[in-house]
């Protein structure tokens, strides 16, 4: 299955041009100017779903998570081909990594109900802001089934949150000598209002490199205070950003 091979529509592929062209280059993600490209034929994921019914967890849900991932550290720490890191697709910064549905503790929902493979419609539609359709395929079973019976109302939702945002000058933070995981915060926070820094947790690898970023969201998917006890950097954390892949 996973070798198959998916046309895009037409009428897909000429609206998604137009969105991206239309789009301001901040609320990309980008560091650059560059726009994303559609590839002629996008590949079928396999399907996921649980190993073992212990792993799924249904519940009330408490508030949400909008996971973003920092393109430049990820292209340059894996050795996998990957469609994200493709140049000819897109020169990305940011990318919606998913949006996950949270607990009303330290526990969260996740593989609520059994997933087939997306249709090929909405892997077009969300390409250029999830590159993976891989990734997409987890993000729906493990996380987006908890959230909605159709994968099109779960897509359509997060990726509506992440053309919502905007992003600070993340060239003018990589060449910042001391930068703390509490400035980047702030910078990202003044790039979108009513954002505050206790709303947004930055993530790195174990060398101190920014890697991600996830903005805490209530049930109405508004920004909101994050939970204590959830991962992050401290404020005062030092690091440092990649921005060449």
């Amino acid at each position: 299955m996973s070798g198959l091979i998916l046309p895009v529509p037409d009428s897909l592929a000429a609206g998604l041009a137009l969105l991206m062209a239309l789009m301001p280059v901040e609320a990309q993600g980008q560091p650059g100017t560059a726009q994303c490209r559609l590839p002629n034929r996008i590949p079928t994921p396999r399907v996921e779903n649980p190993i073992n019914e212990r792993d799924v967890r249904r519940m009330a849900i408490g508030g949400y998570t909008l996971a973003l991932s920092w393109t430049p550290q990820y292209c340059a720490s894996t050795a996998a081909r990957s469609m994200q890191c493709d140049k000819s697709i897109g020169r990305f910064g940011f990318i919606l990594h998913g949006l996950w549905p949270d607990g009303k503790g330290r526990s969260w929902p996740q593989w609520c109900s059994l997933a087939s493979v997306l249709p090929r419609e909405v892997l077009a539609e969300n390409l250029c802001v999830t590159p993976s359709v891989q990734l997409m395929q987890r993000e729906w079973a493990k996380h987006g089934t908890c959230m909605a019976k159709k994968p099109d109302a779960y897509f359509d939702k997060a990726r509506a949150l992440y053309l919502g945002l905007r992003f600070p000058d993340m060239a003018l933070m990589a060449r910042q000598s001391r930068l703390t995981a509490g400035q980047l915060a702030g910078a990202f926070a003044r790039a979108n209002p009513g954002m505050r820094i206790d709303m947004i947790r930055v993530g790195s690898n174990r060398y101190g490199m920014l890697s991600d970023l996830w903005i805490c969201l209530d049930t109405a998917f508004n920004p909101t205070r994050c939970p204590a006890g959830r991962r992050g950097l401290s404020l005062n954390s030092r690091i440092r950003v990649r921005t060449g892949y």
